[in-house]
């Protein structure tokens, strides 16, 4: 067994805990980076874990790594029951981005993962007023850039925020204050498989499920604010939203 100082758990040889030290490896050469140009965080960054999550299909079988299509919008539920996530597929590589939450906390926004590092993650709930896909309706969407932005946009049609999720889902334009948090994923190499670990950055949670406590409840019940057990059911946006708002972009 092999130890990281970040992180006191046992690593093996298997893939995925090979993903989770080049995480961890990530983080200390930016949180080392910050410290010698004297810029240190207000807080470290750290990434916040939760139960870890085999994405699978509807039917239950595994998404493999190979299946994702680049440029078509999936989504998830994770760390919740209740709280969407976009997941993508970009045309090539995403490297890790350093980047800031509205509270001034620097962090590292992971790299993409998979065959070409292009697959990445994000939270779906727009960071100023945390508007979210639902079943019947979303104003969030994933678009496609125009005027020399990237080819994929996250585009949130109820302030006209525009995030950039080849750097880390930052802001692009609009009144968000923050970028989407940053969904980690773990690739297991070996037999193409994908897994939500945690998240990183500026979660939106606590203020999510305050404003809608009420709809949640009646979609959901009292699980709205359970944890995502040892799958999540991706799905394309299509079949997430019965309707999705273009917002004319």
């Amino acid at each position: 067994m092999q130890y990281d100082a970040l992180d006191p758990r046992p690593f093996d040889d298997s893939p995925a805990d090979q993903s989770r030290r080049t995480l961890m490896q990530q983080a200390a050469c930016v949180a080392g980076a910050w410290a010698a140009s004297g810029m240190l965080p207000a807080v470290a960054g750290d990434a916040q874990r939760h139960p870890r999550s085999l994405l699978v299909h509807p039917s239950g079988q595994p998404v493999t790594a190979k299946q994702l299509k680049p440029g078509e919008p999936l989504l998830f539920n994770y760390p919740f029951v209740a709280s969407p996530v976009f997941l993508l597929a970009l045309d090539g590589e995403v490297r890790d981005t350093e980047l800031v939450t509205e509270a001034k906390q620097r962090y590292a926004s992971p790299g993409g993962v998979g065959p070409n590092r292009s697959i990445v993650a994000f939270s779906a709930i727009c960071a100023h007023k945390l508007m979210y896909p639902t079943p019947a309706l979303s104003f969030i969407g994933v678009r496609r850039g125009v005027a020399g932005e990237p080819a994929q946009v996250i585009h949130c049609c109820g302030d006209n925020s525009r995030y950039d999720p080849a750097h880390g889902a930052s802001v692009m334009s609009g009144p968000a204050p923050q970028p989407l948090a940053a969904i980690l994923l773990e690739w297991d190499a070996k037999r193409d498989l994908l897994h939500s670990v945690g998240t990183r950055g500026g979660e939106m949670f606590p203020a999510f499920f305050e404003k809608y406590a009420f709809r949640l409840e009646t979609e959901l019940g009292r699980r709205a604010r359970d944890a995502v057990g040892e799958t999540a059911v991706v799905k394309p946006a299509s079949a997430y939203s019965r309707q999705w708002q273009s917002c004319g972009a």
